[in-house]
C-alpha cells in the first residue's frame, strides 16, 4: 500500500511508520521538519505546517491516509480540502480517544456507547472540557469528508517508547529507584492501557483489510492502576520495593494536582471512561503485550517537572502515616 501518515516522526505515528515500512509499503510522513529523516530514512518526508499550508499533498493519491494529528475538526476538513479528490486519501484512519464518551452507564461499554455533545461551536483551544469535544467533532468531520467507512481508533492510554508524555515512563522510573513508593487511590481504581508498538501493528492490519467503524484498542477490564504498577514493579523495581495507596481525599486536602502523579485521577468521568470492553479490538487481532514488558524498554528521561519530587513524596508518606 502507499500510505500517508499525517504526523508520522512521533511516538504513535512513528511506531505505525516503522511497522508499515518493516511489512513493506510505501510511505509518506506529512510533519513540520522538526525530526523524521533521520528516524525514517526510508520514508518519503513531505514538510509543511498542516495549519498553514498542504499544498504538498496536490496531485498525489495514497490507498490509505493514517491520521495522528487531527486534534481540531478544521485540520480534517482542511486535509480533504487540500487533496485533488476525497479519494486522494484512499482509506481514512482517524486516530480518536476514549474521551469522546459521555460518562458511560456502566463498566464494558461499548463502541455504540453516547458520545459527547458535539453540536455546539468549536474550540480554538485545548483543555481538558475541551478536547473530548474536539475529538467528537473530528471524528464527524471524518466521515463527512472521507465517507462513511472511514475507520476510528479510540485509544485508552498509549504507553511505550519514544511516549513524550512520560506518564507510563514516570512509574517505571520511580519504582526502578525502589524504596516506599506513594500510590494515589485505590489499587482498584481504573486504568486501561496499550503498547504503540501493539496499536501500530493492529492498525496496519486493519487498514490492510479495509475495516471500518470504531475500536477501542485496551486492556480489557477490570484493569486498574494497581495491575499496571504492581506488573512495573515486578520488571523494574528492586527487592523491598513496597506500594502505599494514599487515598484520594488526603491527596485532595493536601492540594497535589493530578499531573503530580501521573495518571492519576479523582475526576469521575475520566474513571468512567477507563471502563471500555475492547472485544472488539482483541477479535480483529489486537494483540497486547505484558505491561511488564513495555516497562523493561522504557529509557532513563529527566524527572517530569510537575512530578512529586522525592522529598515531597516522602513528606506525603510520612504524613499518611501519622494521620
Amino acid at each position: 500500500m502507499r500510505i500517508l501518515i499525517m504526523g508520522g516522526t512521533r511516538f504513535v505515528g512513528l511506531h505505525f511508520a516503522r511497522a508499515a515500512l518493516a511489512a513493506g509499503h510505501d510511505v509518506t510522513v506529512l510533519h513540520r521538519g522538526k525530526s523524521g529523516p533521520d528516524l525514517l530514512p526510508d520514508a518519503t518526508h513531505l514538510i509543511a505546517d498542516r495549519d498553514a499550508d498542504l499544498s504538498p499533498l496536490r496531485g498525489l493519491r495514497w490507498d490509505a491516509t493514517v491520521d495522528v494529528s487531527a486534534y481540531f475538526p478544521r485540520q480534517v476538513r482542511q486535509l480533504a480540502a487540500a487533496l485533488d479528490d476525497p479519494g486522494a486519501a484512499g482509506h481514512y484512519l482517524l486516530v480518536s480517544s476514549m474521551a469522546v464518551y459521555d460518562t458511560p452507564a456502566a463498566p464494558g461499554f461499548t463502541e455504540d456507547s453516547p458520545l459527547l455533545p458535539a453540536d455546539g461551536p468549536e474550540a480554538e483551544e485545548i483543555t481538558a472540557d475541551s478536547y473530548g469535544v474536539l475529538k467528537v467533532q473530528c471524528e464527524l468531520a471524518a466521515r463527512r469528508c472521507f465517507g462513511p467507512d472511514v475507520l476510528l481508533v479510540r485509544p485508552t492510554y498509549v504507553i511505550g517508547p519514544e511516549d513524550y508524555t512520560h506518564r507510563f515512563d514516570h512509574w517505571v522510573q520511580r519504582l526502578a529507584r525502589g524504596g516506599e513508593v506513594l500510590a494515589p487511590g485505590r489499587p482498584e481504581d481504573p486504568l486501561q492501557v496499550v503498547d504503540a508498538r501493539d496499536l501500530a501493528d493492529w492498525m496496519l492490519a486493519l487498514l490492510t483489510r479495509r475495516a471500518s467503524g470504531a475500536y477501542h484498542p485496551a486492556t480489557p477490564p477490570p484493569s486498574s492502576m494497581g495491575d499496571l504498577l504492581e506488573a512495573v514493579a515486578s520488571a523494574v523495581a528492586p527487592p523491598g520495593t513496597t506500594l502505599t495507596w494514599v487515598a484520594d481525599d488526603f491527596l485532595r486536602a493536601c492540594d497535589i494536582p493530578a499531573r503530580a502523579l501521573p495518571l492519576w485521577t479523582t475526576d469521575p468521568h475520566s474513571r468512567a471512561t477507563r471502563t471500555a470492553d475492547p472485544a472488539a479490538a482483541l477479535a480483529t487481532g489486537l494483540n497486547l503485550r505484558p505491561v511488564a514488558d513495555t516497562a523493561r524498554d522504557i529509557k532513563p528521561f529527566d524527572p517530569l517537572p510537575a512530578a512529586l519530587t522525592p522529598e515531597q513524596e516522602a513528606a506525603l508518606l510520612t504524613a499518611w502515616h501519622r494521620r
